[in-house]
């Protein structure tokens, strides 16, 4: 080993082939360190609408995430549920504003646990947690299955309503059904009544004409017999007229003879 001073510096002088052994000793082992990979102790969490959630997803071997990026995506989307990189949130989707949070305390231990606030039966599916370190990457995938209690005692209700509002709009088709139905009879009626009542006034009208007939006829009838009655009166009277005449003949002859 040499010593060697300058710029203040001590410097120490070793062969280089008796520092290449270490050199590639700690080459192996920095990249022994570099490599890991992501895991998720549960692949399935369940969860009830409105309750806090956790995905759990870790590193193996255990290392500190504090200056990686994670992200947590939803598969379905392919969007960002939740970034994160060198101590900064970073953007995500729209309806996740708000309600995921890294829990932080355990990146240092490798943990890369996301808490999901309030969720929704929306939330539902699967999520992927992908770290990037460098140039190594890894990636695990958790299901998350939301169920909504309340809903499910809610659907006999709606079935329900759903047939009563059924039944009321055939009750309702049928009532409108029935009531054109009605008024076209009542226009039918209407129509005969009005016939019937046009029929009337003719019959009305034609026994006026019969009735005015038959004044007429007894009219004539009185005439005709008036007539009659004077033309036997005259009849009558030309025939006394006529005895008269004879009576008076033969009294005249009678006189003559007694003249003689």
């Amino acid at each position: 080993m040499h010593s060697i001073l300058g710029c203040n510096h001590l410097c120490f002088a070793l062969p280089w082939r008796t520092l290449l052994p270490y050199l590639m000793a700690l080459h192996l082992l920095h990249l022994g360190s570099a490599q890991f990979n992501v895991v998720a102790p549960s692949l399935h969490v369940t969860a009830i609408v409105g309750q806090d959630v956790v995905l759990h997803c870790q590193l193996s071997p255990c290392k500190d995430a504090w200056r990686s990026d994670i992200r947590w995506i939803q598969q379905r989307s392919s969007g960002f549920v939740h970034h994160y990189r060198d101590g900064e949130d970073l953007e995500q989707m729209a309806e996740y504003k708000g309600r995921t949070e890294l829990l932080r305390n355990g990146l240092s231990d490798g943990n890369l646990d996301l808490r999901i606030s309030a969720v929704r039966s929306s939330d539902s599916g699967s999520y992927s947690c992908v770290v990037q370190d460098g140039d190594n990457r890894g990636e695990a995938v958790v299901n998350l299955e939301v169920s909504d209690p309340f809903s499910q005692i809610i659907y006999p209700w709606k079935v329900a309503l759903a047939v009563v509002i059924t039944l009321l709009l055939g009750l309702f088709g049928i009532t409108i059904f029935l009531y054109k139905k009605q008024e076209r009879n009542f226009d039918r009626l209407e129509l005969r009544a009005w016939r019937a009542e046009k029929r009337s006034e003719d019959l009305k009208d034609l026994v006026t004409v019969i009735e005015a007939f038959y004044e007429k006829m007894e009219r004539m009838e009185a005439k005709v017999e008036k007539l009659t009655a004077d033309m036997v009166q005259q009849r009558e009277e030309s025939e006394k007229h006529g005895e008269e005449t004879v009576v008076e003949t033969e009294e005249s002859e009678e006189l003559s003879e007694e003249l003689d």
